[in-house]
């Protein structure tokens, strides 16, 4: 259900083409500064968790959906939360398993006190700041988690690269399979496919930037930066025209 004048998008596969190009931008960004500038995991986490906090501020300053001021929280979380998962898995220590399990569980508390406080979990149509800041706080945990997800598959789990790739194609057509042919709760399965399409993002980054021996296409963080940041601007851009050409009076 949405209202006439809304802060979030619908959820459309434009959505989710824009969601992964986000945050598989969000990882190679990420990375760009905590590895190749060589800025480190804990100075990164801060630069971008500052990041995310003053394109969350604008966000929450709005009275409507806004694409560009929107897809930049989402970037920012996703930037936010690749350095973060570093951070806890490499620097702390903890591992990949161990930071999945503690992102896990905070993503499942942030949803249960989320639905206990405002009594609806809606991603479409949130109505209270506080509704608003539930919404936020779950789509960092869910992008780190994500991300911590993903490099457990990859470099711990024994599947590998290819392997991980395949288990997480696997589990979204289910996600998909799922959300038309059963009714299990849509708010669930968005969840599940938001935190699965961070790896699954994660899988195109590594096509973009692997050298072509190993079967990329060689573009490196920067240039497979720039090809996602493209996309990513047509399809805000689709977006704010649609917008506007729905606001249009009939004459």
């Amino acid at each position: 259900m949405t209202s006439s004048i809304y802060k979030l998008p619908l959820i459309t596969l434009s959505f989710w083409i824009m969601k992964i190009c986000a945050t598989t931008l969000g990882e190679t960004a990420g990375d760009l500064l905590s590895m190749t500038m060589n800025i480190g995991y804990a100075v990164s986490s801060v630069i971008l968790l500052c990041f995310f906090f003053a394109t969350l501020a604008v966000q929450l300053s709005t009275k409507k959906y806004h694409p560009m001021v929107y897809w930049a929280v989402i970037l920012s979380t996703s930037t936010a939360g690749t350095t973060m998962s570093d951070y806890m898995d490499r620097t702390l220590g903890l591992g990949y398993a161990t930071g999945a399990l503690i992102l896990f569980t905070l993503l499942v508390t942030t949803l249960a006190i989320w639905k206990a406080t405002e009594k609806s979990l809606s991603v479409t149509n949130i109505k209270s700041l506080r509704g608003e800041m539930f919404y936020w706080t779950a789509i960092l945990l869910s992008n780190t988690l994500g991300t911590a997800l993903g490099d457990y598959l990859a470099d711990s789990s024994g599947l590998g690269f290819s392997g991980g790739a395949i288990l997480i194609g696997s589990l979204l057509v289910l996600v998909v399979l799922l959300y038309y042919f059963t009714k299990v709760s849509h708010v669930v399965l968005f969840w599940i496919a938001f935190v699965l399409t961070r790896p699954f993002g994660a899988t195109f980054g590594d096509l973009l930037t692997k050298p072509l021996e190993n079967g990329g296409l060689n573009f490196g963080t920067m240039g497979s930066s720039l090809i996602l940041f493209i996309i990513l601007a047509v399809f805000v851009s689709m977006s704010i025209v649609a917008i506007k050409r729905q606001a249009k009076p009939i004459s």
